[in-house]
């Protein structure tokens, strides 16, 4: 049975930063790309970062410079450092993966910037 827990949200202040962790069950996951998405009040789920299984990263343009995503094989977890958090990264993350054709996602962490 495929689980992706996401961990790590929370409130913080403008400026500040937080670490959100994806761990992953049953994938291999050293051999899979994994995803962070997120969804704000109101509007549509989106691209964060994505990692692949070689550790290629891709950023949406209003992260790039802010988040790092990161993958730790040995731990079957996938990382999200987000820095310089802004009002506007409020919303809802998401971890993603692929296995066997189907897409999994998990249940989702609160990031809360105040301003």
């Amino acid at each position: 049975q495929v689980q992706l827990v996401e961990s790590g949200g929370g409130l913080v202040q403008a400026g500040g930063s937080l670490r959100l962790s994806c761990a992953a069950s049953g994938i291999m996951f050293r051999g899979v790309a994994m995803g962070w998405y997120r969804q704000a009040p109101g509007k549509q789920r989106e691209l964060v970062a994505t990692i692949t299984s070689s550790g290629r990263t891709n950023y949406a343009d209003s992260v790039k410079g802010r988040f790092t995503i990161s993958r730790d094989n040995a731990k079957n977890t996938v990382y999200l450092q987000m820095n310089s958090l802004k009002p506007e990264d409020v919303a809802v993350y998401y971890c993603r993966t692929t296995w066997e054709y189907r897409d999994y996602w998990g249940l989702g962490t609160q990031v809360t910037v105040s301003s």
